[in-house]
């Protein structure tokens, strides 16, 4: 299944990402915790080498809670600080305004030995479409800043949001890269929700997802729909659509409305904690 999606208002909005970058301290970068890899946008190193950086696992109660742990401690190897969070619940985010003061610690300081006082923390957020970024905003000012929506390209420009005295935040529009290397990130980031679902072949995708949940997660289709899992995808996918009564004129199984059930129950967590990404073996420390 070959994915691909770069809008053109997403070279825009990088450029404008590394001109802002000059003016922050900290970047926080939302990942989905299903996918913590795959739904990083690589640029994002580059763009805020020399900054400090705070990796936010969004979405942490939809994801495996033993997968969050490897994947935080993944981070914090890499030189990242990190936190579990649900930014629509509000579950994690109380904590992290500490995070935040820990992480831009030796900007503080030196501050004061400048005898500057009292200039908040500028913190930029950032992540690819429909991560949570402005669900996130939203949650940690306690108040509606950002626009908010279960589709990618919601944030459309920047805006800062004044938090408190001690912390600002830049809001950014999502952006992806232009080109997906490995097109199994194509495919994650398609079963989250970041690529809009009306350009890709929701059957296809629908399979996939099958196949991963039948190696990864044995046994949660049987629980969810009652059907069996065994034989090739497209047989589970018919027993899905058996199982919702997903019917046609003239008695044919509805694939496509089977396929949409699926995935909205794996997007909504119907399907139970699910993540569809290893922590690399080997890697070397940051």
């Amino acid at each position: 299944m070959n994915v691909q999606w770069y809008p053109g208002h997403m070279t825009k909005a990088r450029r404008m990402m590394q001109e802002d970058m000059k003016l922050i301290d900290l970047v926080i970068e939302l990942v989905d915790a299903r996918v913590p890899l795959s739904s990083r946008n690589p640029d994002i190193d580059e763009l805020g080498k020399n900054k400090a950086r705070l990796i936010l696992l969004n979405k942490s109660d939809l994801s495996d809670d033993a997968a969050n742990e490897k994947w935080a401690r993944y981070f914090q190897e890499k030189g990242f600080f990190v936190a579990k969070i649900n930014s629509k619940s509000g579950a994690g985010v109380k904590s992290l305004q500490g995070i935040i003061l820990e992480a831009c610690k030796e900007k503080i300081e030196r501050d004061r030995r400048r005898g500057i006082k009292n200039r908040p923390i500028r913190a930029m957020v950032v992540g690819i479409p429909n991560v949570g970024k402005s669900t996130f905003i939203n949650t940690f000012a306690g108040r509606a800043c950002a626009k908010t929506g279960n589709k990618p390209g919601v944030t459309k420009g920047k805006q800062w949001i004044r938090l408190n005295k001690n912390v600002e935040l830049l809001d950014t529009p999502g952006i992806l890269w232009p080109k997906f290397e490995d097109q199994a990130v194509g495919v994650r980031l398609a079963f989250i929700g970041s690529i809009k679902d009306d350009i890709l072949n929701i059957d296809e995708l629908s399979l996939l997802l099958i196949e991963n949940l039948c190696t990864r997660y044995p046994g949660a289709l049987t629980e969810r729909y009652g059907i069996s899992e065994e034989g090739k995808p497209v047989a589970v996918l018919e027993a899905v659509a058996e199982s919702r009564n997903c019917i046609l004129k003239g008695q044919e199984l509805d694939y496509s409305k089977a396929a949409g059930i699926l995935l909205d129950d794996f997007r909504s967590g119907k399907l139970g904690r699910i993540t569809l990404e290893d922590v690399p073996l080997n890697q070397e420390k940051a």
